[in-house]
């Protein structure tokens, strides 16, 4: 089940193409427990990649893409720094200036200040960023500029490649997850575990995060 899970995160492939193929390899799974499965092991897996997690730089790209959930477009805030590797996510419902300024919070509490944010032309992700400026002696660069955002731009299409066969999110706690989990085989990928891991294949990256 480890395995189909990783499959389902890490390449265009539907919970009921997960059931065929498990199908002809003479094992009967059910693509509803795939899902549930899916769902249970990806959160406890995220939060030891967490522990185990590199270092990203200190000069990040920060921008939101489009998600859609229940036939609704919902806005997942991402960011890479100067080296294009991932530095955190957040799904959210709405696109403004607290959204913003929420994701800037949890990608710091996850990975240290940065010196320069870069960020496109948005008028509620600038007023994010120089609120949350006025709270730090030393305040953080923020630069707008939309063409030095285009690493985070193309970076978004390995997400949404991966998105595309799901066919669409049901439940906004699902996305959720399997967006972060999706993020942290893309992170895995991009040799973002600790040195002791990285001489590892992705593959078994990922399953010793079960371990």
């Amino acid at each position: 089940m480890l395995m189909c899970v990783r499959w389902y995160v890490a390449y265009g492939l539907s919970v009921r193409n997960l059931e065929e193929t498990m199908a002809e390899r003479g094992v009967e799974v059910d693509n509803s427990t795939v899902h549930r499965w899916a769902i249970k092991l990806l959160s406890i897996l995220e939060k030891t990649f967490r522990r185990r997690e590199r270092p990203v730089g200190k000069i990040w790209r920060v921008d939101e893409t489009y998600i859609k959930i229940k036939g609704k477009w919902k806005y997942l805030y991402r960011a890479v720094d100067k080296a294009g590797e991932p530095v955190d996510l957040l799904l959210r419902a709405h696109r403004d200036k607290a959204t913003a300024q929420r994701y800037s919070e949890k990608a710091i509490d996850h990975n240290g200040e940065p010196e320069t944010i870069t960020i496109d032309k948005s008028g509620s992700n600038l007023a994010a960023f120089e609120a949350l400026n006025a709270q730090r002696d030393t305040p953080i660069k923020i630069r707008q500029n939309k063409y030095l955002n285009n690493i985070i731009q193309q970076d978004h299409r390995a997400i949404k490649r991966r998105t595309r066969p799901m066919l669409g999110f049901k439940i906004f706690r699902c996305a959720r997850i399997l967006l972060s989990c999706i993020e942290l085989m893309h992170m895995i990928k991009k040799g973002q575990l600790t040195d002791s891991w990285s001489s590892q294949i992705s593959a078994e990256q990922f399953y010793s995060l079960a371990k």
